[in-house]
């Protein structure tokens, strides 16, 4: 490997541009979604349904979460999907339940989990997307936040590939009693936490809030005319298309304002979204 080079001063270059000075469309194009995944849906649909709604040809996921667990999934969209190999890489860190199927002494649970702290082998389960084969993986912590009768909470952190569903019933068959894994939620995937995540509702709130924003801006500096109706509409296609519909010799917009309300049933595949008038 090379050496690293750190410059402390910004050079100076006529390539790219600090993240901050970019547009919104050049932070789309080249930004990561840190969602919160909902418990329904795989990490495929949740992926496509970001590269949809931001409008880009493509989009993916870093580390696949199964379609009951929820948590932190960071996906990348359009020119930063060339960097999820490096997110993929980092580790991650979960919270779940366990249920043991026997009563078990507290000290004995917190004991045996401390025993699978270091390298443990998996095997993948049967309808994991790898070949099963055994190999292994780090777990860092691991350790029981509560243990409520037979409920036991945890807390885990380990390398990426880890399989915790595994790692719950290896756990009840080294206390010879059985166990299985009740819920489960991801709380960091490498340096993304559970506070940089987004429920996708709120991305699509954002993106609409933005596209309106910015488009009432470049109608006001343009002079297009309005009709002189109370609301000022503006139609945003789910692929960030826009169409004004307006009334030449109308009265101009006067406020570039926030959104006030949306319509979803204005007109199908699009939103429409009311900027409020002075």
């Amino acid at each position: 490997m090379s050496d690293l080079v750190i410059l402390h001063d910004t050079p100076d270059s006529k390539y790219g541009s600090r993240p901050e000075d970019r547009s919104l469309a050049e932070r789309i194009r080249l930004g990561v979604a840190i969602v919160d995944k909902p418990t329904g849906p795989t990490s495929h649909q949740v992926s496509a349904w970001v590269r949809d709604m931001f409008g880009v040809p493509k989009a993916g996921h870093s580390g696949t979460l199964d379609p009951r667990v929820t948590g932190v999934l960071p996906v990348a969209l359009a020119d930063a999907t060339r960097a999820v190999e490096a997110v993929l890489a980092g580790d991650k860190e979960y919270v779940g339940v366990l249920q043991l199927h026997q009563d078990v002494d507290a000290r004995r649970v917190r004991a045996m989990m401390a025993r699978f702290v270091g390298e443990i082998y998996q095997i993948p389960p049967v309808r994991s997307a790898v070949k099963r084969e055994q190999r292994a993986r780090m777990v860092s912590e691991f350790e029981p936040l509560e243990i409520d009768g037979r409920d036991v909470l945890f807390r885990v952190r380990c390398e990426s590939g880890t399989y915790i569903r595994t790692l719950a019933v290896d756990v009840g068959d080294a206390l010879g009693v059985g166990a299985n894994l009740v819920d489960l939620r991801r709380t960091r995937t490498a340096t993304f936490t559970e506070a940089d995540a987004h429920p996708l509702n709120a991305f699509r709130d954002a993106l609409v809030t933005a596209l309106a924003t910015d488009v009432a801006e470049w109608l006001v500096s343009s002079g297009v005319p309005f009709r002189s109706a109370h609301e000022r509409r503006i139609l945003l296609s789910p692929a960030a298309t826009l169409r004004v519909r307006c009334r030449p010799g109308g009265r101009r917009a006067h406020d570039s304002g926030h959104v006030q309300r949306h319509d979803p049933g204005r007109a199908r595949g699009r939103l429409a979204v009311d900027l409020p008038a002075r």
